[in-house]
Parts: structure tokens; C-alpha cells; sequence
């Protein structure tokens, strides 16, 4: 083992790790403000049972700033990571004593936030690709070119070092084992700003904020330069759609009276979030999959082809592969918008995080008012947990907003809205994987719509038929409500 790694180190890098000259290049490759900041230090663990190999990766993490602790078999490591946990890992996958996926596997059960390296002569694209989605940091393969490791341990460390930064900064996200997941998966796609992203999941989950931080993350520092464009596809009218998407030159339909700068037009360089983006006709698909392929397109009456040289993100919280089957969405242009399909979990999936992120709805919402933010206790957090919370990150937000808008403004503790649970229903709100909330004719519906279907049932039945207010259990809007209830038209009986 030993030895057949020292010969591919020295093989792919004999010109650049000749003693001392390798340690020289190494520090070279550095940020000049990171020699000697001490703020700047952090604690790399170095699983690898090759010496020259472990010594090399040693030299460079000290370059960077960097407290090594080297270690060269799994029983050593788990001792070394239980002892005081590292910022950073670097590790081999073929050990004297086991493999470097199954050590990942228990760190990040463990400390999901800790970005971890993994670097192996003897690749599985299977496996990196499973850890990958998992949540490890890169994959790296022997002989290593120091370059692309610096690179990486670069990347490693910006996020090390603004850690939480995009979680503290959104409500509807928080510090569970499931949203630390997440966090490493916006981060990933962060790295590769090229790929589409598509994110899934219930309405209310945060759909939309998971695209705000992944912006902030894909430009650290400076996203504000770069525009972030928004656009809720269901509230377009379908024939105003070319029109807002792309533009229209003056007289190009009837009371255009001047030139209409487009949505691709006004993300040029930043991103453009299309959510509900099911809701997209079928002829606007094509221009749209056009777009993404070619990066071109032109605006409505004009001639003149423009680059789009920004990033597009979708979302839906419908199964887009019923709506392929049923023709109403095109196979082809679901593939190129889910280059990256990450899914975003339903707040019942995760009331661990309720404390924390009941506390930063709060401030926000106490910040809207400008009211002093109040303090919740034990027993109206445990009313929460006990909640289900069909409208997701949405509907805490609605419960809590009316709760400190009737909790005086001199008071230290807020007065939990006492009809919230009447209101909302909880003691009646269908689990979305129950069968028998199905009837006989719709148990063929594939999962996502299933599960849509059995919680817009409860919503209504909860609401008594009312549209709007339905929605607002469902942190929908109630043209999107209303769309929905077109294909099952029975769920409006409830009126």
C-alpha cells in the first residue's frame, strides 16, 4: 500500500516535490494574508497511511495556517477525531485497518458541517459519487496534482470560514443533521456554477431562500453585485410569458408601447430563479430548453439573438415526472434543469430545529414591527412540536406573526395565538403517507402527487372549502391552489 502510493506521488509529482522545493511551491501557491493570522487557524485531521504521501499533505495544511494531526489507520483517526473535533479532513480510503468511505460515513453522522476530502489511488466512481450526494467536500485522485489540492483546500477553507453564514441569514433553515446535508449540497453547487439546479419539495419548505443562499454562496463577498432575480411562474398570465421572460421590442404586441427588458436579460450574471417553474407552458418550454442549452435567445419582435451569461435555478413542489407522463411538461427540458436535484425536507422531517428557528422568525418578524423580540417558552414550543405543519417554514411564520401581533409590546414572553391549533387543524391533518387518505380511483398516482393530494384534501377539509384560506394553510398562492384542485376537481367538494 505504502509503497504503491509513494510511487504515483512521486511519479505524478517528481518535478514538484523534491524535498524542500515541494514544501517552497506549496507555500508559494498561498494567500499572502495567511502565512501569520492567528484568527485565521484551523484543525485539519490527515487520515493516510502513506508517510511521504501524509508528510507532503502535512506541509501544505501548515502553509495554510493549519494544526496537523496526522494519524495512518481508522482506529487512530476515530481516536484522534473523538479526542477534539477537526475543522477539516483529509482522508485515504484503503487503510491497513479499513476503508476511508465507511470512516466518512460515521464522521458525517457525527459532524455533518465538517467538510472532509477524500484522496485515493484507487478510485470508485460509484462511491464518490454516493459520498459526493452525501455530503463529502471533493474527490481527489492519486497521483494528486498539488495545484487542484491547493485548490481544494482552498475552497475547503472559505467554507470553514463562513460556516452557518447562510443559514443564520434565512429563516426556514437551522442546524439538524437533514439541513446540515442540505447546506453541503447548496455548497457543492456553489463549485460549479454552470450546472442547473433544480429544488424540490412540499410549499413553505424554503424553496425559495435555499436559492438566495445558494446566490450568496456561488459569489462570496460580493453577491450583492450580482442581481438575483425571482419569478413565481404561476402568477405569469400564459400569454404575457415570452413577454416577461425574454422581452419585447416596442409595437411587438398590441400596447407595447415601448421596449420590455426581459427577466433572462435583468440576471445577466447573476441568477434567475424560476419557482413553481411546472407551471411554464408547453410552447415557452421549448425556448426555454433552447436557452439552456445554447445560452442564447431573442427577445419577443426582435431579430437580434443575445448570451445569457447567468445561472437559471427552478423549483416545484409537484412531480414533474407525472407531469412528463401526462404530457404537460417536456422530458427534455426537465433533464437539463436538473443537472443538480436537491430536495428540500418538510419542517415536520425536522422539528429538532423548531427552537432556533422559531427564535429567528421571530427577530425578523419583531424587526418588520419594530417591536422588542419576545421570548417563548417550553410548554408553547412543545405545542409546536405536536403540530404537523402542512405549510411548512410558511405556516410557523403566519402562527408566530399573528402571535406578536396580540402579545403586548411590553411583554417578555409571547402569548402563542390560543385559537392557532383550532385554526389550523392539527389534530385532523392526514399523514401524507396514509393510503386509505386516497380514494380507490387515485391510488395511482405516483408518490409526490399522492402525498400533494392527501394534504390538500386535509387543507380543505380543514378550511371548509375556502379557497384562500386553504392556501394559506398550504403556503401556496390560490391561483396555484386552484390549479391543483382543476385536476382533482372532487377535493372541491369540501365546499
Amino acid at each position: 500500500m505504502q509503497g504503491n502510493a509513494s510511487q504515483k506521488l512521486a511519479t505524478g509529482n517528481s518535478a514538484r516535490l523534491a524535498g524542500v522545493a515541494g514544501s517552497v511551491r506549496i507555500s508559494r501557491l498561498m494567500h499572502d494574508d495567511a502565512a501569520n493570522n492567528s484568527a485565521n487557524r484551523f484543525t485539519c485531521l490527515v487520515v493516510e497511511d502513506d508517510p511521504a504521501f501524509r508528510s507532503m499533505v502535512a506541509h501544505l495544511i501548515a502553509s495554510l495556517n493549519g494544526d496537523v494531526r496526522e494519524t495512518g489507520t481508522v482506529a487512530d483517526a476515530q481516536k484522534e477525531f473523538e479526542r477534539q473535533r477537526p475543522d477539516l479532513i483529509l482522508l485515504d480510503n484503503h487503510l491497513p485497518d479499513g476503508r476511508g468511505y465507511n470512516l466518512y460515513d460515521r464522521f458525517s453522522r457525527i459532524a455533518a458541517e465538517t467538510p472532509a476530502i477524500m484522496i485515493t489511488g484507487v478510485p470508485d466512481l460509484g462511491e464518490a459519487v454516493r459520498l459526493t450526494r452525501n455530503g463529502l467536500f471533493d474527490y481527489l485522485t492519486k497521483p494528486v496534482d498539488l495545484d487542484a489540492l491547493t485548490a481544494c483546500v482552498q475552497r475547503a477553507l472559505l467554507r470553514i470560514r463562513t460556516r452557518g453564514v447562510a443559514v443564520d441569514s434565512a429563516n426556514g433553515f437551522g442546524d439538524s443533521p437533514v439541513m446540515l446535508r442540505l447546506q453541503a449540497q447548496l455548497e457543492q453547487a456553489a463549485r460549479h456554477p454552470a450546472a442547473t439546479v433544480l429544488f424540490t419539495g412540499e410549499s413553505g419548505t424554503g424553496k425559495d431562500l435555499a436559492a438566495q443562499v445558494l446566490h450568496r454562496l456561488s459569489f462570496p463577498g460580493d453577491a450583492g453585485k450580482h442581481p438575483f432575480v425571482a419569478v413565481n411562474c404561476a402568477a405569469i398570465p400564459g400569454d404575457m410569458f415570452e413577454a416577461e421572460f425574454f422581452g419585447a421590442e416596442k409595437g411587438a404586441y398590441t400596447g407595447a408601447g415601448q421596449k420590455r427588458t426581459g427577466l433572462v436579460e435583468a440576471a445577466q450574471g447573476g441568477t434567475l430563479f424560476l419557482d413553481e417553474i411546472g407551471d411554464v407552458p408547453l410552447p415557452l418550454q421549448s425556448k426555454l430548453l433552447r436557452l439552456l442549452e445554447s445560452g442564447e435567445f431573442r427577445s419577443l419582435g426582435s431579430t437580434a439573438t443575445q448570451t445569457f451569461s447567468g445561472r437559471l435555478v427552478a423549483a416545484t413542489n409537484r412531480g414533474l415526472k407525472a407531469d412528463i407522463a401526462a404530457g404537460k411538461f417536456r422530458e427534455d427540458l426537465y433533464f437539463r434543469i436538473a443537472v443538480m436535484e436537491i430536495g428540500l425536507p418538510p419542517l415536520r422531517d425536522r422539528l429538532v430545529d423548531l427552537p432556533k428557528l422559531s427564535e429567528s422568525v421571530l427577530r425578523q418578524i419583531a424587526g418588520k414591527y419594530s417591536r422588542p423580540v419576545p421570548l417563548m417558552k417550553a410548554e408553547d414550543l412543545a405545542r409546536l412540536r405536536r403540530h404537523t405543519f402542512p405549510g411548512n417554514v410558511r405556516e410557523l411564520r403566519n402562527v408566530l406573526e399573528r402571535s406578536l401581533l396580540k402579545t403586548p409590546p411590553d411583554s417578555r414572553w409571547l402569548i402563542l395565538d390560543a385559537n392557532w391549533e383550532e385554526q389550523e387543524g392539527p389534530n385532523t391533518i392526514i399523514s401524507p403517507t396514509d393510503e386509505a387518505a386516497l380514494p380507490v380511483d387515485r391510488r395511482e398516482l405516483p408518490l409526490v402527487e399522492a402525498q400533494e393530494y392527501r394534504v390538500i384534501a386535509q387543507a380543505m377539509k380543514v378550511a371548509k372549502g375556502g379557497i384562500r384560506r386553504a392556501a394559506g394553510i398550504l403556503g401556496m398562492s390560490p391561483q396555484s391552489l386552484l390549479r391543483r384542485l382543476e385536476k382533482w376537481p372532487e377535493l372541491r367538494q369540501a365546499e
